[in-house]
């Protein structure tokens, strides 16, 4: 097996259009008599958006009336099954005469080399070979084919013949044989000739499976108050602050300034808490002693369950809260209730129901959702992904002294996480498995993945040397939702791109067919006027250091929650989708964001030239129209606003004409990796905390790149608002182009018959309104804004 990835120094790093076979193909389908293959139209096919892939399934359910060994007196049988060189083998049962194994093997038919199917029974011999008690033989040409959406074909019982002879010999054996494709039912879960090679835990590794992230709450902790608060040392004033604890987050509240045994704060802590609630509230006083030292004076656990949940910005009830005093052991356990009075806080507690918890960027969020279900809207549309195949990807790992690549991909898109099988030892595998989401905001983002799999339990070692056995990443995709037209099926190969301390590597292709069904066009159009979050984000937003921290605690509870699940989604792989490291300094980036801001003024630029051409007469006829206009608008003012207006519909009008075919990709340009300095490819790729220099250079070198990646973030918000601009009238997002083009043509007749001075009479009023006719939220022609995209999901 040879890698289809060489050397390349002129590799292609664009999007290209592919022409896979997509939807359900049949032999021997259609009217009878009728051979060869019939096409099956969307209305009746789940799996149009990949290319059918045939396989041969064997459901071995159970046996019967075996005979047992002369010589043990018993019996422990297995099947194995046998197609040409590909052997398939169900666990073993001990002293079992009629065994039940409800196993399924898939044979790929594109790879079958044989004209039978032979299925052994065969018996355990922990010492010599194992003895075989009888077969039974299936000729491949009447294997019958199961076309969906019929049932499940029913098994049926076989007598097992000799071995060598075509006689009968004692016992049975329950099978089903048939000809299907990666829609059955049977086929997530079935054993696979292709990873023939995997055994063990392995095996479980290697199954594509769904995962859905666990449903997350901020926790609102407010600490008011805390009553007679009595430090060690009864002689001297306390001052107290709070500490919270819920899992491994840690917040405390400030020192109260004044010395007081009955200390107010008023302060809100925020945590993140997943369900089901596995973690405790643990509330500690304590005491500032001295700049280094504190002392805790109470505590109190308390279940997150017993607290309120709250789905709109209506305070809860607060609540006093005993502590215990610290210091009591086992043994005075009963002096605690000999305290008079003992330690009191004043809480308001409650999970926020009707925010949106970050676990991902806002440029690329794939869910807007409350957390509340009951709030939730209904879905405005259906998205369907189509994970082909992977072309020319690099080999990740040696085995058993040769080069190879075992690969999967992942795909993220609101709570819904997929993992497809895993493709052995292959450098061009081939998926072909479909998925669904609902969707409920056009203006979100999916991303995919391509992942190594270290965890196959053989003798793999990294090609980067290093010694953890992590999934090693391949290249990720992402795809806006917005930017996709409505029923209209893109297949496109993207490239695979990594950057690596040695600078930008394309790591191979990603095959893909994309449909984004329309359900309700109205609420579509809807939700482009209302805010992209929940409105509890805009009535009582967090701030910006609170919503980095919150992001961060939530990425770590949904990557510890699918790595406990089976088989486990890695911490590594979680990480890499959800973009942990997006916010650290990075030169590139930082060079990348501010020619992104130099390209936004490319056409102001351009525009002054054209000015000064106009000056210049250049082009006199054009200079002559620049002065007629001019004088027009001079005589007749009420024409401005409806000739600008008309201008910008008539250049959106022009520009359908160049609007993007295929969705955005990874643009290496923009992102500025092919031009990266080596040393600045090193410190983007530097630890954090840094391990290049000594303690006073590190603490200096942490700080700078913190504040730099601040200012590196500062930068990127401000490129895309600009880019936003530059998207209205782009046609890259359809819907919002067409919205726009259409509503300045509407706007333009309005005022070409309203009179100028009552418009801006109007506007004036509006503009100068009362706070109370104002709104919190932001404004519709904030909201469409801010739904515009962007560059920044194509940014690597």
């Amino acid at each position: 097996m040879k890698s289809q990835a060489g050397p390349n120094p002129q590799e292609d790093y664009k999007l290209k259009d592919t022409k896979p076979q997509l939807g359900e193909r049949w032999p021997h389908g259609g009217v009878r008599g009728g051979g060869g293959w019939i096409s099956s139209e969307r209305a009746t096919s789940t799996y149009d958006l990949v290319e059918q892939m045939f396989y041969l399934y064997v459901r071995v359910v159970k046996a019967k009336n075996l005979p047992t060994n002369p010589l043990t007196g018993s019996c422990d049988p297995y099947v194995e099954v046998k197609l040409g060189n590909y052997k398939g083998k169900t666990h073993h049962f001990e002293k079992r005469t009629n065994p039940e194994w409800k196993q399924v093997f898939a044979f790929s038919k594109e790879k079958i080399q044989s004209s039978i199917l032979e299925v052994y029974v065969r018996e355990k011999d922990m010492v010599a070979r194992d003895d075989y008690i009888g077969k039974v033989v299936f000729d491949m040409n009447e294997v019958p084919t199961r076309v969906p959406p019929d049932s499940p074909l029913a098994p049926q019982w076989y007598r097992l013949e000799h071995r060598t002879s075509d006689t009968k010999v004692r016992g049975e054996v329950m099978l089903a044989v048939w000809m299907g494709t990666q829609a059955d039912e049977a086929f997530p879960e079935a054993w696979h000739s292709d990873a023939a090679s995997v055994h063990g835990e392995g095996s479980f590794s290697i199954r594509s499976k769904v995962y859905v992230s666990p449903k997350l709450w901020y926790l609102r902790v407010n600490v008011i108050e805390a009553q007679d608060v009595q430090p060690h040392d009864k002689s001297q004033t306390p001052q107290a602050f709070v500490k919270v604890h819920v899992g491994n987050q840690t917040l405390k509240t400030n020192v109260c300034p004044t010395k007081t045994p009955n200390p107010m704060w008023n302060e809100d802590l925020i945590f993140v808490a997943a369900e089901p609630f596995e973690e405790l509230l643990v509330l500690t006083v304590e005491n500032k002693v001295s700049s280094a030292k504190d002392e805790q004076v109470g505590k109190i656990s308390l279940p997150l369950t017993m607290f309120e949940r709250r789905m709109d910005h209506r305070p809860v009830h607060s609540r006093w809260f005993t502590l215990e005093r610290f210091g009591f052991g086992a043994l005075e356990g009963d002096k605690r209730h000999e305290h008079k009075f003992s330690t009191r806080v004043h809480l308001r507690v409650c999970l926020e129901g009707a925010y949106h918890v970050l676990d991902e960027s806002t440029l690329y969020i794939s869910d807007v959702r409350p957390t509340a279900r009951q709030l939730w809207k209904q879905p405005i549309g259906i998205l369907e992904v189509g994970i082909l195949s992977a072309q020319g990807l690099l080999p990740m790992k040696t085995k058993d002294g040769k080069s190879t690549t075992d690969a999967y991909c992942v795909a993220k898109y609101g709570q819904k996480w997929v993992r497809t099988r895993t493709i052995i030892e292959s450098f061009s595998p081939k998926w072909n498995e479909q998925y669904t989401w609902e969707v409920y905001d056009p203006c979100t983002v999916i991303t995919l993945g391509v992942f190594d799999n270290c965890h196959l339990g053989g003798n793999e070692k990294p090609t980067s040397g290093s010694g953890a056995k992590n999934d090693s990443r391949i290249g990720k995709v992402r795809i806006r939702l917005s930017t996709l037209e409505m029923d209209r099926i893109y297949t496109n190969s993207y490239p695979l791109l990594v950057l690596h301390p040695s600078g930008l590597k394309k790591m191979g292709e990603l095959q893909l067919a994309v449909r984004f069904t329309c359900l309700s066009l109205a609420n579509i159009i809807y939700l482009y006027g209302h805010p992209l979050l929940p409105k509890m984000h805009y009535l009582h937003p967090f701030t910006v250091n609170q919503l980095d921290s919150l992001r961060y605690q939530a990425m770590n509870i949904v990557a510890v929650r699918l790595g406990r699940a089976e088989p486990p989604l890695r911490k590594e792989v979680v990480e890499y989708m959800l973009d942990v490291d997006s916010h650290m300094w990075s030169m590139r980036r930082s060079k990348a964001n501010f020619f992104r801001i130099v390209s936004l003024f490319s056409g102001l630029i351009s525009m002054s030239r054209w000015l000064g051409e106009v000056r210049h007469w250049k082009n006199p006829i054009t200079t002559v129209l620049v002065h007629v206009l001019f004088v027009l608008l001079i005589c007749y003012p009420e024409l401005i606003l409806p000739t600008i207006f008309l201008y910008m519909f008539l250049i959106g009008i022009w520009n359908f004409r160049f609007r993007p075919r295929v969705p955005p990709s990874m643009d290496t340009k923009l992102s500025w990796a092919e031009a990266v300095h080596p040393d600045e490819m090193d410190e983007e790729f530097d630890t954090f905390p840094t391990s290049k220099a000594q303690d006073v250079a590190r603490m200096r070198y942490d700080r700078l790149r913190s504040v730099a990646g601040r200012i590196q973030t500062v930068v990127g918000d401000i490129a895309t608002q600009g880019e936003r601009f530059q998207a209205v009238l782009s046609w890259r997002d359809p819907r919002a182009s067409s919205l726009f083009v259409f509503l300045c043509l509407i706007i333009a007749v309005v005022l070409y018959v309203t009179p100028f001075k009552m418009i801006a009479l109007i506007s004036g009023i509006v503009w100068l309104r009362h706070p109370k006719f104002r709104s919190k939220l932001p404004s519709v022609p904030s909201n469409f804004f801010r739904r515009l995209p962007s560059r920044a999901d194509s940014m690597l």
